[in-house]
């Protein structure tokens, strides 16, 4: 895993500590965490940890209400949340 992958990981994670139990994050809110004002170019990447995590069963991503499978071509916004 690359260091910003791993900076992405964290971030999401510890956003999700923070925000509590049964809240999401969005994937920008750790792109923007980790890359400042080049956050942008940080959204594919965050999105694919959020996959990743969501593969090793550590967060569940949602799409409105519906439970995105890691292994699924995802569209449109996302939230990342704590497994329940």
């Amino acid at each position: 895993m690359s260091t910003v992958a791993q900076r992405l990981e964290r971030a999401i994670l510890d956003l999700l500590e923070a925000r509590g139990p049964g809240k999401s994050i969005c994937p920008s809110e750790a792109a923007r965490a980790v890359g400042d004002e080049g956050w942008r170019d940080l959204m594919e990447p965050a999105r694919e940890v959020a996959r990743e995590l969501a593969a090793q069963g550590r967060v569940v991503v949602t799409s409105g209400e519906t439970v995105l499978s890691p292994a699924d071509d995802w569209k449109g916004p996302v939230r990342i949340r704590p497994v329940p």
